[in-house]
């Protein structure tokens, strides 16, 4: 392998980036795994991941995925993993989409997704918060599937300079 320039992958150390908040208002899971919609526009499921960048620092990608199209609906990127980050790929997702009113919007119990700011902005876009089991990175797997399929295409182990 040395003598044709091929490598195996290295994992690198696992970065968290799911941090519930302690007090934070839970939403019932409205999926229950079932990752599949017969129409647009319904079902979407959300997350946060990070993406290294040369020097050991990380930019956070959050991403609004549809079900039934399994296209990326919205997307937000930034040097920092608040609340904003999240609201921004969801106003994505409803500017992509023109509305968002009616569907069902499932993520992890991280402290963005529980913030009262981002309650608000899926009650403006006419949206229902679901949430997946703490710690259960199944009850989410599309979204992760997504991340890890992301990273390992366009990262192709090598930090972003």
């Amino acid at each position: 392998m040395r003598s044709i320039g091929l490598a195996g992958v290295r994992l690198r150390r696992r970065h968290r980036t799911t941090v519930a908040g302690p007090a934070a208002a839970k939403a019932p899971d409205l999926i229950g795994r079932d990752f599949t919609a017969s129409e647009p526009n319904t079902k979407y499921v959300g997350d946060i991941t990070y993406l290294p960048l040369d020097g050991g620092k990380f930019l956070y990608l959050a991403t609004v995925i549809d079900l039934a199209s399994r296209r990326l609906a919205g997307w937000a990127i930034a040097d920092h993993m608040r609340t904003d980050l999240v609201i921004d790929a969801l106003t994505a997702a409803e500017r992509t989409r023109g509305s968002l009113a009616g569907a069902v919007m499932h993520t992890d119990h991280g402290a963005q997704y529980t913030s009262r700011a981002f309650a608000d902005a899926c009650r403006q876009a006419g949206v229902r918060q679901s949430m997946s089991a703490i710690g259960s990175s199944a009850d989410n797997a599309l979204a992760e599937s997504f991340n890890a399929t992301f990273k390992r295409e366009t990262l192709q182990c090598t930090p972003f300079p």
